[in-house]
């Protein structure tokens, strides 16, 4: 957890200096990642907020997921865009995926999808995770928060 607090505060600490905001939208975390990052220095200078879209329901009608698998790639994309739009941001961060301990939408558990929408230009990357749901979120806000970093910095 510590290695999750440094990454926030860089985030925060780059987000002040280059006057960026940032945006959230999750579903496997829940809302651990916007807890992470509002906890950071500043965060009402930087943080605009997030979306917890935890049932599909929430991120086809709130955030423009197209009829797709919520635990894929066009989902994570539509799911940034949505955010950074909904938000007013410069930089949106999205993550969605399969905690466990079963599949979810032909995803094994471990599997995150992630997306940071910016300046016209959308990152997705895949990652799967071992270990226990547990294990599985925190990898997935650390990696989330180190992509942010990121695009922040750029």
């Amino acid at each position: 957890m510590v290695r999750i607090g440094e990454l926030a505060e860089r985030v925060a600490d780059t987000a002040v200096r280059t006057g960026r905001t940032v945006a959230v939208t999750e579903s496997l975390t829940c809302g651990k990642l916007s807890a992470a990052l509002g906890a950071a220095p500043e965060s009402a200078r930087w943080l605009r907020g997030g979306v917890v879209a935890y049932s599909a329901h929430v991120k086809h009608r709130v955030l423009g997921v197209p009829d797709v698998p919520v635990v894929s790639e066009p989902a994570v994309r539509a799911m940034a865009a949505g955010a950074r739009s909904l938000l007013d941001a410069d930089i949106a961060v999205a993550v969605t995926g399969v905690g466990g301990p079963g599949a979810q939408d032909g995803e094994p558990a471990g599997s995150v999808w992630f997306a940071v929408d910016a300046f016209g230009e959308t990152r997705v990357r895949h990652e799967q995770f071992d270990g226990e749901p547990e294990q599985v979120l925190a990898a997935a806000v650390e990696a989330a928060i180190g992509m942010l970093l990121d695009a922040v910095g750029n």
